[in-house]
């Protein structure tokens, strides 16, 4: 498989007949709940390997391309990851030979495979961290670490990328080939560097464990509104990065914003995984202890005394949801200066458009949608479903009907998570007319 091409499951088959075609969509199901939950960790086992995180990638996903032929003939092993990463290994031996290169390394992976059929596969924990540091590296730029860390620990496609950095999906694709061919040219090695080196690049790594918490919160895509596992992740690789830098406070302060908003999660969905919205929200099934971490992360942050950065002032605010009794007992006009603040040290047009939703609760909508059509007439947020929708919502709480329903509508039209286009259709089709029209 060429470096960075997405898993071509899609477009494989395992026969013609229909027992074969159900046989080959469950196994594919299988393979994407199972890719989501541990391929981080076998893409970081392979890495730790091979030393050459693009090879490990590559790796995995012919693996995967080996299991959508196999399972549904022979049954999915008992031990699919460790399946998955011996076949893998096998590959690599087998492309090593073939080149005729590094005969000791083969040679090794060959003794540690000996035991890969049959036994637990138990990976090192600190191996996903390793990969973290690796595909950090200041060799790359913050856009190629960025996005290849998405795709090799987030499990993330390139069209989720695209759409979390808001940029072409084949402008994803040449950053994250030209990154693994960057990182194998430098001979980058597959480990956490001394602590003398990590300031440059720890701002990276927060900001992909940012991101790849961000997709578990509110999946862009797919049939499921979060994926918690990814959320879990990247809150436990967060939690390391805290204790290895205690003295960083924006470690503290991601930490802590997102333990708060982990702790939504049991009241974020319906048995049946429909979203519930924060103001529907039963507050009693949050986390409390949770939000106390959140608030301990957070106390750590202040007291190194050197002032809020951007993760810290995301979770100030969300702080100020987790403590407060119900939405309209919140304390808007505190979340509207946290939000201002905020976009003086971190502008993006996602925190203007949080500071319209906050602006609406503490002032009215009519100051909101000032905010939101200054975002439009820039051009702001095109080809996302957030400003439409957040605009439908103030048109709503306006009277404008039916403009709040073309919203809901241009906004179902633009997403791409199933289940939030679900909602903002039900928005839609559930808005009564203006009481004179």
């Amino acid at each position: 498989m060429a470096p960075g091409a997405e898993p071509a499951l899609s477009r494989l088959t395992v026969g013609e007949d229909p027992v074969n075609e159900q046989a080959g969509a469950a196994v594919r199901r299988r393979i994407d709940a199972l890719w989501r939950i541990e391929g981080a960790r076998i893409v970081a086992a392979l890495a730790r390997a091979t030393r050459d995180v693009g090879f490990a990638e590559d790796l995995a996903q012919e693996a995967l391309a080996e299991a959508l032929t196999q399972w549904p003939v022979s049954g999915t092993p008992d031990n699919a990851a460790a399946w998955l990463t011996a076949v893998a290994k096998r590959k690599a031996i087998d492309a090593w030979r073939r080149s005729e290169r590094l005969e000791e390394r083969y040679r090794a992976i060959a003794r540690d495979l000996e035991d890969d059929d049959g036994v637990a596969w138990v990976p090192l924990e600190d191996d996903v961290l390793r990969l973290v540091f690796t595909a950090c590296h200041p060799v790359l730029s913050r856009e190629a670490q960025m996005a290849l860390t998405l795709r090799v620990v987030g499990g993330l496609t390139t069209e989720e990328i695209a759409r979390l950095f808001l940029v072409p999906v084949a402008t994803v694709q040449q950053r994250i080939v030209r990154a693994k061919k960057t990182l194998a040219a430098a001979r980058v090695p597959f480990e956490v560097p001394e602590p003398n080196e990590w300031g440059a690049r720890l701002g990276a790594v927060l900001g992909v464990v940012y991101l790849m918490f961000t997709e578990g919160y509110a999946a862009t895509s797919g049939d499921a509104w979060i994926r918690p596992g990814l959320a879990h992740e990247a809150l436990r690789i967060g939690r390391i990065l805290a204790g290895l830098v205690p003295r960083e406070p924006e470690a503290h302060g991601l930490v802590a914003l997102m333990e708060f908003q982990a702790s939504r999660f049991p009241a974020r969905t319906t048995p049946d995984g429909s979203p519930v919205l924060l103001a529907d929200q039963d507050r009693t099934r949050w986390d409390r202890a949770q939000i106390g971490r959140g608030r301990a992360a957070l106390r750590r942050c202040d007291a190194l005394g050197r002032g809020r950065g951007n993760y810290a002032l995301q979770a100030a605010i969300a702080e100020c949801h987790s403590m407060a009794p119900s939405v309209d007992d919140t304390d808007w006009q505190r979340i509207v200066l946290l939000y201002e603040a905020l976009g003086r040290i971190a502008p993006s047009p996602v925190v203007e458009l949080n500071r319209a939703v906050a602006v609406s609760m503490a002032t009215g909508p009519a100051a909101a949608l000032a905010i939101v059509d200054a975002l439009a007439s820039g051009g702001a947020l095109r080809g996302t479903h957030l400003l439409p929708s957040v605009r439908g919502e103030l048109l709503v709480r306006l009277g404008r009907s039916e403009e709040a329903r073309s919203e809901f509508i241009a906004a179902a039209g633009l997403a791409r998570n199933q289940r939030t286009r679900e909602l903002l259709e039900e928005r839609a089709g559930g808005i009564l007319p203006a009481p004179d029209s």
